[in-house]
């Protein structure tokens, strides 16, 4: 078989721009104020990422009360709560928010609606950080639903003023058949004034559905408590992948995945540095899989400036364009 051996690899895959702003931030910040600076949960979620940054002097909390006073902290890309902004100036902390600015508009809606006094019908997992994030924002108006079971237990004040928003790292298909049942429970129901879920997960996915019937198995590089990257799991079986497997580097791969296997597809998620694909490819190459074909669905060139508090004075562009240590996708 290993003359039919071959990987198909996605593309758009890796890097969003929103994690790549994050990521800089905090490199930024400790080229700018030395170590160790402090960061709010991780900055993103990818293990690689978190150790790297770790040896180079970044100190992840989970809370804001576990940085010294009038200290340097970070907050993640998941963004988070006005409470928390609230405690870090009770404790004169220097803050840096990298909140990826997708999820400052999914902030700013909700916030929109809750001055409107709409019932909102926040779509997304419970315990995720942007999910409390966003819930932070207006707790009195927002209830979690979780996926389209949890439809016919949502109670509503007003019918005719509800809207739903969602976690922009979800699976775009589960999103809308929730959507759709919360729609036959309540025909007013509204949308987001723009998408909520984000460019690059929806992109992943559209990458991932196009490759997935060619392939006996996906892997898909990420972290377990990336969301994005576990949807492109899914999404993948349900394109029709015949296995699929969610790995943070090339050492996790199990050689009995790949055995009869003629064509493996190759992903990545939205916080996961190409250094992490290439590993992985290295791997198939070093197992007879050395022919390998890019499936591209679309181009993205969308970037964000940095946090405000990290930007040049005058008129420099910001460093996004640079290739960083962690590399680019």
């Amino acid at each position: 078989m290993s003359g039919t051996r071959r990987v198909l690899l996605a593309k758009p895959r890796g890097y969003c721009a929103g994690v790549d702003r994050a990521v800089v931030a905090v490199e930024k910040a400790l080229d700018t104020h030395g170590a160790p600076v402090y960061v709010r949960k991780e900055i993103v979620h990818n293990r690689h990422v978190v150790k790297t940054l770790a040896e180079r002097g970044a100190v992840f909390v989970d809370e804001t009360d576990q940085v010294p006073e009038g200290a340097i902290v970070v907050f993640s890309a998941h963004g988070v709560a006005p409470s928390v902004h609230v405690q870090a100036a009770e404790r004169g902390l220097r803050t840096i928010d990298a909140t990826c600015p997708l999820v400052t508009k999914v902030h700013q809606e909700a916030k929109r609606f809750a001055r409107d006094d709409y019932d909102i019908l926040l779509v997304g997992h419970h315990g995720h950080e942007e999910v409390e994030g966003t819930a932070g924002e207006a707790p009195d108006h927002i209830q979690l639903v979780e996926s389209a079971e949890d439809v016919a237990s949502v109670r509503v004040r007003d019918p005719e003023k509800v809207v739903w928003l969602s976690q922009t790292t979800l699976s775009v298909d589960e999103t809308m058949e929730t959507v759709r049942l919360l729609r036959e429970r309540f025909p007013s129901l509204q949308d987001p004034p723009s998408d909520d879920i984000c460019y690059a997960t929806q992109n992943r996915q559209v990458a991932v559905k196009a490759m997935a019937p060619r392939c006996d198995v996906v892997l898909v590089v990420g972290s377990r408590n990336s969301s994005n990257s576990k949807r492109l799991v899914e999404v993948a079986l349900s394109a029709g992948a015949g296995a699929s497997y969610l790995i943070d580097f090339a050492g996790e791969i199990d050689g009995e995945w790949l055995a009869g296997t003629a064509t493996v597809g190759v992903t990545s998620g939205a916080s996961v540095p190409e250094v992490l694909v290439r590993g992985v490819l290295d791997y198939l190459a070093e197992h007879g899989w050395t022919d390998v074909e890019e499936i591209s669905t679309a181009e993205e060139t969308l970037t964000f400036s940095l946090p405000r508090e990290l930007r040049p004075r005058r008129g420099m562009q910001s460093e996004h364009a640079r290739a960083h240590s962690y590399g680019s996708a």
